[in-house]
C-alpha cells in the first residue's frame, strides 16, 4: 500500500513539474512575441517596406511670389493640420520611425508656389518641387530667424504666412525604410541556394544512395553532424578569412559583399540540407528501387527517377527551413557582409540583411527598439508562413502515400 502511495506521488511529481516546464515555457514564448509586437506593430506598413534607409535631402529657393494659392483647406484635413492658404500648404506634426519629432508634409495644393522651387543642389533641375509625405526640417528667412522642427509644424505655418519670400527650405523623405535590407535578404536567400542546395542534395545522394558502408561514410557522416552544432560565428569567421580575400581577388568587390555572405551562409547550411535530404532518402520505400531495377533501369536511373521524385516533398520541406535559417542568421553575416544599411545594393557591395539590421539598430545610442521589433515581427511572420508551409506538404505528402 505505501509503495502505491509512494508511486502516486512520484507521478503526481511528475506530471507537475511537466506541466510547470510547459505553461514557463509557453509564457517566454508569449512575452517575447507580445513585446515584439507591441513595440513593432504600429510602424508596420507598405511605407515601410518599400522605403529606404536613409533620407534624401533636398534644398529649395524661391524668388520672391506675387501670385500665391488660392485653395482653401481640404476638408479630409483635421485640426492637427495647419495650413496655409496663402502658400497652399499644410503640414503636421509626427514621429519619424526613431520616435523624433518631424514635420510632415500633410497636404500642397497644385497652384502652391512650392510646386516650383529652384533646387539650390542642381540648377539645371526644373521639375523640382516639395510633395505630399515629405519631412520639413528647416525654412530660413531672409530678416528674422529659421523656422525649425523643435518648435512644431503650427509655428512653422504661421512664420510662412508673414512673408511673401524665404532664403531656403530644407526638405527630406522620411528615411527609416528596410527597403535595401530587405533586397539584400532577398539576394542572399537565391545565391545561398544556388550553391547550397544542388551540393548537399547530390552529397545526400551520393551518402545514402552509393556510398558503401564502411569507416569512410562514417566518419563524413560524423562530420556533417560535427558541423551541424558549430555555432555560426565561427563560420563567420572562415568567411572574413577565406570568402571575402576569394570574392575580392576575383570579383570587383573591395571587402566584404553579398558574395561573400552568401558563400558562408551555403556552408552553414550544408549540414542541414545533407541531413534532410538523406532523411527523405531513407523513408523512400526499397520496393520503389527493387521495382524499378527489376523493370530494367539501372542504379543511377532508379536513384535519380524514382527514389528522388519521391523524396521531393522532404527535401523541399527541408528547403523552407533553410530559408528561414538564412533570414535569421546574423552572426556570420556581421563578418562575412558587414553592418552597414545600404539602400543602393550591389552584389559586390556591403550591405545588412534584415537580421543585421536588427543588430545594428540595438547598437545605435539609443537602441531603436521601435524599428528592431518591427523588422523582427516580419521575420516572425515569414517564418511562420514557411512553417505553415512545411506543414502543408508534409500533410499532402503523408496523403499521398498514405
Amino acid at each position: 500500500m505505501s509503495m502505491s502511495n509512494k508511486r502516486k506521488r512520484i507521478d503526481v511529481l511528475l506530471q507537475t513539474i511537466t506541466y510547470s516546464a510547459a505553461i514557463i515555457a509557453v509564457l517566454i514564448l508569449s512575452m517575447i512575441v507580445f513585446f515584439i509586437f507591441k513595440n513593432g506593430s504600429s510602424l508596420l506598413s507598405i511605407d515601410l517596406i518599400t522605403s529606404d534607409y536613409h533620407a534624401q535631402f533636398y534644398n529649395g529657393g524661391i524668388d520672391e511670389v506675387n501670385d500665391f494659392s488660392h485653395t482653401e483647406k481640404p476638408e479630409y484635413l483635421t485640426e492637427d493640420d495647419y495650413y496655409s492658404s496663402k502658400w497652399g500648404l499644410a503640414l503636421r506634426d509626427e514621429r519619424d520611425k526613431q520616435g523624433d519629432l518631424m514635420i510632415e508634409v500633410a497636404f500642397i495644393a497644385d497652384d502652391s508656389p512650392l510646386k516650383q522651387m529652384v533646387d539650390k543642389n542642381n540648377p539645371d533641375n526644373n521639375n523640382f518641387s516639395l510633395e505630399e509625405g515629405q519631412v520639413v526640417t528647416t525654412i530660413k528667412f531672409y530678416d528674422k530667424n529659421s523656422a525649425l522642427t523643435i518648435y512644431g509644424a503650427q509655428h512653422m505655418i504661421q512664420e510662412l504666412d508673414e512673408v511673401n519670400t524665404f532664403r531656403e527650405i530644407v526638405f527630406s523623405s522620411q528615411g527609416g525604410g528596410i527597403r535595401g535590407s530587405l533586397i539584400s535578404t532577398l539576394y542572399v536567400i537565391g545565391m545561398t541556394l544556388v550553391v547550397a542546395l544542388p551540393v548537399g542534395i547530390f552529397t545526400a545522394i551520393y551518402l545514402n544512395e552509393f556510398a558503401k558502408k564502411n569507416r569512410v561514410t562514417n566518419i563524413l557522416r560524423s562530420m556533417v553532424e560535427m558541423l551541424t552544432g558549430v555555432p555560426s560565428i565561427i563560420f563567420g569567421l572562415m568567411g572574413l578569412a577565406v570568402f571575402v580575400p576569394l570574392t575580392v581577388n576575383y570579383t570587383k568587390a573591395t571587402s566584404g559583399n553579398l558574395i561573400s555572405g552568401s558563400l558562408t551562409l551555403a556552408v552553414i547550411l550544408l549540414p542541414v540540407i545533407i541531413r534532410a535530404t538523406e532523411e527523405s532518402l531513407k523513408v523512400v520505400p526499397d520496393e520503389l528501387r527493387s521495382a524499378s531495377l527489376a523493370l530494367g533501369a539501372n542504379r543511377t536511373q532508379t536513384t535519380f527517377k524514382v527514389v528522388l521524385s519521391s523524396a521531393l516533398p522532404g527535401i523541399l520541406t527541408g528547403t523552407l527551413l533553410s530559408i528561414g535559417r538564412i533570414i535569421g542568421e546574423s552572426a556570420a553575416l556581421i563578418f562575412a557582409i558587414g553592418t552597414a544599411v545600404k539602400d543602393d545594393i550591389s552584389i559586390f557591395g556591403k550591405s545588412t540583411t534584415l537580421s543585421v539590421q536588427i543588430w545594428s539598430l540595438m547598437t545605435d545610442e539609443p537602441a531603436n527598439i521601435e524599428l528592431a521589433s518591427t523588422i523582427a515581427l516580419l521575420i516572425l511572420i515569414t517564418v511562420l508562413i514557411l512553417n505553415l508551409l512545411v506543414k502543408l506538404i508534409s500533410s499532402r505528402y503523408m496523403k499521398k502515400f498514405a
